[in-house]
């Protein structure tokens, strides 16, 4: 009896790892066919430019790509004289000259020209600027600034008050937020930063779901299409064709974004270290001189340089990565596998991508509601609506990476992560049934009631 129960569990440790065994050689074919592919390659390069230029091109362009912008300044109240100082890209200069040969000569030069006329009976509130193309609203606005102050300055000196009197009591209001954990253990937080953060993630674990989703289904249509699977289930079982595809689909869209990260970091951090940083020193360089030259303290001026980058770090310094990143990579693999054994289903059941939406709004409503609550989720972060939705299997992957960066107690990320495997394990065994008949069915228009009655098989 004992030996025949030995054999008996032998034989299924044999039966199991040959099983495993086969669900490994559909990963790698799954994998080592999409990485290959010229499509993979195309947009591994692709994204991390994109991506890179995305966060590059703004910069570079607002330190190399403004070109100087001069302002004639037309005044014939006297009240403004001196008034406007050069500001960046943009330079002022006074004329003293009939408007009409004022504005031909600063338009015939590409210049703006900023006329402010003498009213008879109101203050000088109205003013006119003349160009060939459209004014930047930052000149709009810092004329309408400094008009501004000025009128109110003379209104309080002809009530007899003192204008840098009321100067002298405004306060700047400088609030740091702290986080202060259960062990009493305190932090500096910046909401703006974790809010980003929050929002770019949830938004990417999004996208991410997705479209490698939508690549199982594809192609699952596509062998179903062609018939190579019933070729295929002659040596594997259904379940283990789609598990092994949706794993391999899973690991190509994980190999693919780590790529990106590595590439997206080296490319910003070469144009930071060989450019940015150089267009930096020569400002820094460039208010040094200027100050030195004007007697100031030189320098006060030289640490200039180095203050963004001291916020900049600081900003870093308050993201916890080492709980950002393996929670990304969890809800991401996570959410990807739930959604992508329900992917999985659809393709099997269905023969063409038209036939596909009626199954595709359902399974999709719970992503599309998350990405919709965003703004919700990221001003009341640790509110009822966002603790259940981040429990919720089928909106956690996402809602639970926008609240990750204001701080999750660790109980609820390890309750919420347990409910994300057990409803994968469940949808799994479901889509399963659906997946097992539906990939040998051809021709035929398959509807919810079809999809329960296999279920109940």
């Amino acid at each position: 009896m004992f030996h025949l129960e030995f054999f008996q569990i032998f034989a299924d440790n044999l039966i199991l790892i040959s099983q495993m065994g086969k669900i490994l050689l559909i990963i790698q074919r799954e994998y080592l066919t999409r990485v290959r592919k010229r499509s993979f390659i195309v947009m591994t390069i692709l994204g991390p430019l994109l991506i890179a230029a995305l966060i590059i091109l703004p910069v570079y362009f607002a330190e190399n790509g403004t070109s100087m912008e001069k302002v004639a300044v037309l005044d014939e109240t006297g009240w403004f004289y001196q008034k406007f100082h050069n500001q960046g890209d943009i330079q002022f200069y006074y004329v003293d000259k009939d408007v009409q040969q004022a504005k031909a000569e600063a338009l015939a030069k590409g210049d703006m020209l900023l006329y402010i006329p003498l009213p008879k009976l109101n203050l000088p509130e109205n003013a006119e600027l003349f160009s060939i193309k459209q004014p930047g609203l930052f000149v709009r606005s810092y004329v309408k600034t400094v008009m501004k102050q000025v009128v109110e300055d003379k209104k309080l000196l002809a009530k007899g008050i003192d204008p840098n009197v009321i100067k002298s009591v405004r306060a700047h209001i400088n609030l740091v937020t702290i986080k202060v954990s259960e062990e009493g253990v305190e932090k500096k937080s910046n909401t703006g930063v974790e809010m980003g953060l929050a929002i770019f993630s949830g938004i990417l674990i999004y996208m991410f779901v997705f479209m490698y989703g939508a690549q199982v289904m594809r192609g699952v249509m596509e062998e179903k299409q062609s018939r190579i699977v019933e070729v295929i289930i002659s040596s594997v079982k259904p379940f283990q064709l789609m598990m092994g595809k949706i794993i391999g689909v899973g690991l190509v869209g994980l190999t693919q974004f780590l790529l990106w990260i590595v590439l997206t970091l080296t490319l910003v951090g070469v144009f930071q270290s060989g450019i940015f940083n150089s267009e930096i020193a020569h400002g820094v360089k460039t208010l040094t001189e200027q100050t030195a030259a004007s007697g100031q303290n030189s320098s006060m001026v030289a640490n200039t340089g180095n203050l963004a980058v001291t916020q900049i770090s600081g900003l870093i310094s308050s993201i916890n990565f080492k709980v950002m990143i393996p929670s990304f990579i969890f809800y991401f693999l996570g959410g990807y596998l739930l959604y992508s054994s329900l992917f999985a289903a659809v393709g099997g059941a269905i023969d063409h991508d038209a036939d596909a939406q009626q199954f595709m709004l359902p399974i999709s409503i719970p992503l599309i509601f998350s990405v919709a609550m965003v703004s919700v989720i990221a001003n009341q972060p640790d509110g009822t609506l966002a603790f259940w939705m981040s429990m919720i299997p089928f909106t956690s992957p996402v809602i639970m990476m926008m609240r990750i960066p204001f701080g999750v107690p660790y109980w609820q990320m390890g309750l919420s992560a347990g409910l994300l495997l057990l409803t994968f394990v469940f949808t799994t065994f479901l889509a399963g049934k659906i997946y097992r008949i539906g990939i040998l069915i051809y021709g035929k228009k398959v509807g919810y009631s079809d999809l329960w009655k296999w279920l109940r098989y």
